[in-house]
């Protein structure tokens, strides 16, 4: 059974910087796309950002300039560096994988539990 097992939530407060990580049991092909997705209370869940098997990379509005992915595709893990943390940015964060990226968020196949990162004003 595959895991995907993300790390590195926390409590920051305005300005700071976390880094998450996601790690997972996945053979190559299987995560040519991985991402990051958040979902806060009340809220649909969303794309943050995104990573194709060759680099290319694909960030929401929100984050741009201020959020970073990236990826060593040999061990299929992903990670997501996180600065200038707004208390908006507050939600509970899912790494993703398949074997192409998907518009639909639920059309991943693989998908973490999630950890949680909240940002105090």
């Amino acid at each position: 059974q595959v895991q995907m097992v993300e790390s590195g939530g926390g409590s920051v407060q305005a300005g700071g910087s976390l880094r998450l990580s996601c790690v997972n049991s996945l053979n190559t092909y299987d995560c040519a796309c991985t991402g990051w997705f958040r979902q806060a209370p009340g809220k649909e869940r969303e794309e943050v950002a995104r990573i194709e098997f060759y680099g290319t990379t694909r960030y929401a509005e929100s984050v741009k300039g201020r959020f970073s992915i990236n990826s060593d595709n040999g061990k299929c893990t992903v990670w997501l560096q996180m600065n200038s943390l707004k208390p908006e940015d507050t939600a509970t964060y899912y790494c993703a994988a398949d074997t192409g990226c998907w518009s639909n968020i639920y059309d991943w196949k693989y998908q973490g539990q999630g950890t949680q990162v909240n940002v105090s004003s």
